[in-house]
């Protein structure tokens, strides 16, 4: 059954979504950056080239976020807003990783209510003093749109949290998909106003903007846009039960570059493009790339680091070395393991206090030695789910307290208030361990902050009497399930359900020699000062620049409606081509050649019975009793199949198994290749390939005369695609000394003699008519799939190295607009149909034919 996602976006949303005016509050018309657009009607462009609109003269980056990098508080005396710079915000501290010269536009929304009385003045004032756009979301909608869809349904599933039942999280709702879509819609109405396309780089953060790429790039074709995951992304069998999963892929899609922290999430959204989109992706020298529609979507895959500077300021605080002296004094003579966590459900909070419990149950002489001090930010998010989270995570605190705890001693501090950057800091620099025990996280910073403060500053050591020459030692257990665990290689790695397993890790992090922790965090810091937030901002933009690259080599179409709406690109010259404008040097030639595929080109893949319809029977028959045309079917497929599916055209010319038998009219015989007549290799290749058929639920032989295909469509997507590649190894190791190729095409790998393709085929009837007392000046030849483009390529060379004194047409199409050999397209097999059709009707059949009416009437019905 096809799912609703797949249906038009009428039935997404309702009526006005998408077509919501741009947002009233705009922004001043005098503003210093160049390329400024204004008063927009809609979103449509009028042709591919409307990009233009001005050119720059400054490098600029628009960074697109749900949060401004704003800090905001309303002055009780004066009543005025005041607003300073977050700090602490990854938005600001990338500015690092730009050039100097480099202008950069924050987009985004405050984290206060602003009065719509107040908006203009404010917008005025952020743009001027801190180059933010504010994006003023009503309060209904800013509800639904980031407590509702954003906290309630996307944020859970993307943490592979199920909605199994009511009282386990909130089942989809299409009003709160509704919300999303139109604040992703202000937030683009916001972009627009300030865009020059032609210079700008739109940079598009996290979970909640995911559609706001369709609507940039449906105003803008060529906009150079990128965009950043920073949370997890589940696996498919999570994210397909999402109702809207293929409105948010090709929202994705609709970026040039697409950003992961580490390769399980990549890998996981890639292997959803493929099952839900058919899409296949390939290394490109050493870039991960998905062809979509002629543009080559990127990954990449590069974790987010920390801003060193501002760490290692907050260090040299005083106040930060007053925390410390109190913290030493307050926990002398014990170990200190720090948690620093959001108070939500996946943080792994109350499994890490199980786990302090098991530690003392395993080793009682280390009770009153270890104090676990819990820093709990604020949370996030509201609901029953944090307020479950937090009930538990207190009952556990009180009870291992009431048990292992005394008069002087807790064996877990929880601090559940606002704490200061310095305090923090304090308890980083002096915990002897730090433990993220997060069930499911994206990134998670809190080891690499632990890394730099455990490192320390010369002027923190001087305040603490340490030496210079101090050996620095830190130790980690970390979950397996966090973003930042790949990179941290020296961490004790840990299952955070399997509660043994992290009590072990917490004893081994305790009782290690100081040698190990020592070259543990030298390693560890080695790799945080070399990747910090700065490198991975001019990681991902260096690799967005290269991605936009060939944005304006191309043509581009816009198609689809809705949130279903993309861009095709394509080469200058690539053209679809009309049936006015062939059939006029059809006319006017006197010998042809056409050259046609099958599948996918006269009969639809998609179609059960590969028998040709009434109309081909018609058209191939008035096109083939012209005296003036040679009619070649150019296919993969074996003779018989295709005597029997043709036998009704009695003049057409057959190459089956891609030229291996060659037969040009009904009446004639077979022509079988000189290549080759030894085809013993098939008592190799078929128990190889019967092996993997075997063992691939889904996959299928077909046995040729001078070929064997492993066939994997109906197999699963992974599995098929991972064993389609072990076959191809399989066989090329084995093969290697035998005649014969092994190629892989679209979800086949197929083996047949040296020699023997769609090119070569077309080379050889082609040079038999031009050899001819009568040689072509037409040459028309369409196809749809890779071993097409050999039979395009073999027409181009057998003409251009001809010595014929008038070069013929030439008009190679290919079905569907993607990248190809050819010079022209159409859209599928329909319009092929309509093509042959209106050169038919321009044909001159023998007078022993009968006309086109009376070969249509007699297929029908004869």
């Amino acid at each position: 059954m096809a799912s609703k996602s797949c249906t038009n976006l009428s039935e997404m949303v309702p009526d006005g979504i998408l077509e919501i005016s741009p947002t009233t509050t705009g922004l001043p018309r005098v503003i210093k950056a160049p390329g400024i657009v204004s008063n927009f009607d809609g979103y449509s462009s009028t042709d591919g080239d409307s990009d233009a609109m001005s050119s720059g003269f400054c490098e600029r980056k628009i960074l697109v976020a749900n949060m401004l990098p704003i800090q905001a508080k309303k002055d009780p005396q004066t009543g005025k807003w005041c607003f300073s710079h977050d700090e602490d915000s990854i938005l600001l501290q990338m500015k690092d990783g730009f050039s100097s010269d480099t202008e950069i536009l924050y987009v985004g929304s405050l984290k206060v209510e602003i009065d719509a009385s107040e908006q203009e003045e404010v917008a005025q004032k952020l743009l001027e003093e801190f180059n933010c756009v504010p994006t003023f979301l009503p309060h209904d909608l800013q509800k639904k749109f980031y407590l509702g869809f954003c906290k309630q349904q996307l944020w859970p599933l993307f943490h592979y949290m199920l909605p199994m039942c009511p009282d386990h999280g909130d089942r989809f709702d299409r009003s709160l998909w509704q919300a999303y879509v139109s604040a992703n819609k202000i937030f683009a109405d916001k972009v627009m106003e300030i865009i020059s396309p032609e210079d700008d780089y739109v940079w598009v953060h996290d979970y909640h903007l995911m559609v706001l790429p369709t609507f940039l790039r449906k105003r803008f074709y060529r906009v150079k846009l990128g965009f950043f995951l920073h949370s997890p992304f589940p696996s498919s069998e999570i994210y397909r039960t999402l109702p809207v999963r293929d409105e948010i892929l090709r929202g994705l899609l609709n970026c040039d570059l697409i950003g992961f922290h580490t390769f399980d999430y990549a890998r996981h959204f890639l292997s959803c493009c493929s099952r839900m989109l058919g899409l296949d992706y390939e290394s490109k020298r050493g870039h991960i790339g998905l062809d979509y529609f002629g543009r080559t979507v990127y990954i990449k895959i590069l974790p987010v680091g920390v801003h060193m500077g501002r760490l290692e300021s907050v260090l040299n605080f005083p106040s930060t070395f007053t925390k410390m002296r109190e913290i030493q004094e307050h926990f002398k003579g014990k170990k200190l393991i720090l948690g620093v966590d959001d108070m939500d459900i996946f943080k792994g909070i109350s499994l890490k206090f199980l786990a302090l419990e098991q530690l003392f149950l395993q080793n009682s002489e280390i009770r009153g030695k270890v104090v676990l001090v819990q820093i709990v930010n604020p949370a996030r998010g509201s609901g029953k789910d944090v307020l479950e989270a937090k009930k538990e995570t207190y009952l556990t605190a009180k009870r291992i307290n009431e048990v292992y705890g005394s008069d002087n001693y807790e064996p877990i501090i929880l601090i559940d208030r606002h704490v200061p950057r310095y305090e923090k800091s304090a308890y980083y620099a002096l915990a002897e361990c730090c433990i993220v025990n997060a069930v499911r996280d994206g990134m998670n910073l809190v080891p690499y902050k632990y890394i730099v403060c455990r490192q320390g500053t010369p002027k923190m050591d001087e305040a603490m009497g340490l030496a210079e020459d101090t050996a620095r030692k830190s130790m980690l257990v970390v979950s397996e399930f966090i973003g930042c665990s790949p990179s941290l290689s020296g961490a004790i790695r840990v299952n955070p359900w399997d509660i043994d397993a992290v009590a072990d890790a917490l004893s081994l992090a305790l009782t290690m020699s100081d040698s190990e922790k020592q070259l543990r965090h030298e390693k560890h810091y080695k790799y945080v000062k070399s990747h910090d937030v700065a490198y991975w901002a001019r990681s991902f933009t260096q690799d967005l620049e290269r991605s936009c690259r060939d944005h304006y080599n191309k043509r581009c179409w816009g198609i689809g409606l809705g949130l279903g709406f993309r861009v095709v690109s394509l080469s200058p010259g690539f053209r679809k081509l009309v049936t006015d404008y062939i059939v006029s040097p059809y006319k006017r030639t006197k010998r042809r050649a056409i050259f046609l595929d099958y599948d996918g080109t006269l009969i639809p893949e998609t179609s059960i019975s590969k028998k040709p319809s009434p109309e081909v029977y018609a058209v191939l028959n008035a096109l083939s009793s012209d005296p003036k045309n040679t009619v070649f079917i150019v296919s993969g497929r074996g003779r018989g199949p295709l005597s029997d599916w043709l036998a009704p055209c009695e003049w057409v010319g057959i190459a089956a198994e891609h030229g291996y038998f060659i037969r040009w009219k009904k009446t004639d015989d077979w022509e079988t290749s000189s290549l080759t007549s030894d085809l013993d290799w098939k008592n190799t290749v078929e128990p190889i390939m019967s092996l993997y058929k075997e063992a691939t639920d889904g996959s299928t032989i077909e046995y040729k005369e001078s070929a064997l295909v492993w066939h994997h469509q109906d197999a699963d997507p992974d599995f098929g695609s991972c064993q389609a590649k072990e076959l191809l190894d399989h066989l090329e190791s084995v093969l290697a000394n035998e005649p014969v190729i092994v190629s892989r095409g679209q979800h086949i790998v197929e083996v047949k003699p040296q020699g023997v393709s769609k090119g070569v085929a077309a080379e050889k009837v082609l040079s038999r008519i031009i050899n001819s007392d009568d040689p072509p000046d037409f040459v028309m030849c369409a196809g749809d799939d890779r071993s097409d483009e050999d039979m395009f390529e073999g027409i181009l060379s057998t003409i251009s190295s001809s010595s014929l004194q008038t070069m013929p047409e030439i008009f190679a199409c290919t079905v569907g607009r993607k990248p190809s050999k050819a010079k022209y397209f159409l859209d599928d097999v329909g319009d092929v149909i309509k093509i042959l059709q209106g050169l038919a009707n321009s044909s001159c059949p023998k007078s022993r034919s009968p006309s086109l009416a009376q070969i249509a009437f007699e297929s029908t019905f004869l």
